[in-house]
């Protein structure tokens, strides 16, 4: 079984960067494309970017396009999210899982495409 864990949240300051990364014991996660979802306080969980277990294909929201960078290094074994020009909407824990089945384009945004949940990250980014 693959247990991702995230790391890499805090509290910044609008216009800050933050790198945050999903890693995984078990040796199955480099063959799973990898999605990075968040959810704000009161409100439903919701996609931010993807990539495919290759790391060729990417996929972002609207709302991130352009400031928001996903990539995977470390062999495949560890998914990153370059996270620059932070705005106070940003503010959410952070979430990244697998989506399913495994060899995924990680083109699906709904969250039941998505396996092996972390515990979150919190992003907090202050105005």
């Amino acid at each position: 079984q693959v247990q991702p864990v995230e790391s890499g949240g805090g509290l910044v300051q609008a216009g800050d960067s933050l790198r945050l990364s999903c890693a995984a014991s078990g040796r199955t996660f480099s063959d799973y494309a990898v999605g990075w979802f968040r959810q704000a306080p009161g409100k439903e969980r919701v996609f931010v970017a993807s990539i495919s277990w290759s790391g060729v294909t990417t996929n972002y929201a609207d709302s991130v396009k352009g400031r928001f960078t996903i990539s995977r290094v470390n062999a495949g074994n560890t998914v990153v999210l370059q996270m620059n020009a932070l705005k106070s909407e940003d503010t959410a824990v952070y979430y990244c899982a697998l989506e399913q089945p495994s060899f995924g384009l990680g083109l699906t945004r709904d969250t039941s495409d998505y396996d092996y949940w972390g515990q979150g990250t919190q992003v907090t980014v202050s105005s």
